[in-house]
């Protein structure tokens, strides 16, 4: 087994980070391929909570390689304060990660520019960005022109290439109606001083991560992909134009890290047992209601980046079987098992209704899924705390019979239940065995 993947299948907050971390010590490399400083990814280990953005969720294990590959845009400053917090907490990432040199560098001007675009909205709903820079960085990767990557901080044309391009990112974000204060932020002179630094202190962490991958599986090594956000917020296969500005879906997986498809052999789709989402967007399950509220309340539904609260709602299996498929899983696994314990009744969306007529299949149209209502089939509830549930025998009938269905409507046997944010609290079926997978 070479590359094994953790891919969200809802709109992102699906606890891949606690499965990240939970199984990394059983892989020699952990690779980050896609998103940027957007990515909220916590980790509970005992007494201690970690809450990572660029950092890879494997960094907690000293014998793993961490690494972040070109599919990332990487804000240096973020990273570096990132790398500063886990070395005051005995963690020293230079000594266990590396950067791609492909890697693009979200800048000054980016952040100023998402702030600007981030104020229109789309059909009368905003996008929801997080005003970090992170699209822009993606359309400036795109467009070339105006793209820094990494390698480029340990070139000899360095300061000149940044201040060409701050002084023409200058005369853009004026015609956007930039501040004062926003313009001050992207100064030539100060930027590449800010460049600097970021050679200074990130230079022996940048590396070739391809060359160094493609030797690994070559090698027979065993690597495990790390996916940021969801796969509902893909740039070509999510709910567009709400989606992020990367491929999160198990389709990004070999553009971003560089490594093909040949050397994936499975892939853990990783869900909550009900539905949130994070900023606009149509949201069929959505309930703006007392039960939306407390599983709010229940799941602690706050943005680990942004700290906004996440819209809630009713498990949506037209959604998941849609992105399972997408993105080839082999395994589900349905975290957060813990706060649908305190429902009597349970509702799972089985289909949508689209203007009268009933659908099975995801639409492509923002304004279509608008329109979709939901067909739910009700579930009993089992009532009772599974929090201290370590075995799958030892759930309750009522539990075992919601993962059940689920597994049906999906189409994909559920290999990881979750009870809570401690690794403990992470239980592998007979399933997950089968991939070599289990709790360490």
């Amino acid at each position: 087994m070479s590359g094994t993947c953790v891919i969200g299948l809802q709109w992102g907050d699906e606890a891949k980070g606690k499965l990240v971390d939970l199984l990394a010590p059983q892989f020699d490399m952990v690779v980050r391929y896609q998103g940027g400083a957007n990515a909220g990814h916590t980790v509970v280990a005992g007494d201690e909570t970690y809450k990572l953005h660029h950092i890879p969720s494997g960094i907690l294990h000293k014998h793993v390689q961490n690494f972040i590959t070109p599919g990332v845009v990487i804000n240096p400053e973020t990273m570096l304060n990132e790398i500063d917090g886990l070395a005051k907490r005995g963690i020293n990432c230079a000594d266990n990660m590396r950067v791609s040199e492909r890697a693009h560098l979200v800048m000054p001007w980016h952040i100023a520019e998402d702030r600007r675009i981030n104020a229109t909205e789309v059909r009368g709903e905003s996008i929801g960005t997080t005003n970090r820079g992170i699209g822009p960085c993606y359309r400036d990767k795109v467009g070339r022109t105006h793209a820094i990557r990494m390698t480029d901080l340990i070139q000899p044309h360095r300061d000149d290439r940044i201040r060409t391009v701050a002084e023409q990112k200058i005369e853009i974000l004026k015609s956007m109606g930039a501040t004062d204060e926003e313009l001050e932020s992207i100064a030539p002179d100060k930027v590449v001083a800010m460049a600097t630094v970021w050679a200074e202190r990130l230079k022996d962490m940048i590396s070739d991560t391809t060359d160094t991958l493609l030797d690994a599986v070559e090698d027979g090594k065993k690597l495990l992909f790390e996916g940021a956000q969801g796969a509902l917020l893909d740039l070509d296969h999510g709910t567009y134009p709400f989606v992020t500005s990367s491929n999160s879906s198990g389709v990004g997986v070999c553009a971003g890290a560089g490594v093909p498809p040949r050397w994936i052999t499975n892939v853990l789709g990783v869900c909550k047992a009900y539905s949130t989402r994070v900023g606009g967007g149509p949201f069929v399950t959505e309930l703006e209601d007392a039960t939306g509220e407390k599983i709010r309340k229940l799941g602690n539904e706050f943005g680990t980046t942004t700290g906004r609260p996440r819209r809630c709602g009713w498990f949506d299996a037209v959604a998941v079987r849609y992105t399972a498929r997408l993105s080839g899983v082999t395994r589900l696994a349905l975290m957060m098992m813990d706060v649908l314990a305190h429902f009597e009744e349970l509702k799972v969306c089985v289909a949508y209704e689209l203007d009268g007529q009933r659908i099975e299949r995801f639409p492509s149209h923002a304004d279509e899924l608008r329109r979709c209502k939901p067909i739910y089939e009700t579930i009993a509830g089992w009532n009772q705390p599974v929090d201290d549930v370590r075995r799958v025998d030892e759930f309750p009938a009522g539990a075992l019979a919601y993962v059940k269905r689920i597994e049906e409507l999906v189409g994909i046997p559920v290999g990881v239940l979750s009870v809570g944010p401690d690794r403990a609290q992470t239980i592998f079926t007979e399933e997950a065995a089968e991939l070599e997978l289990e709790a360490i």
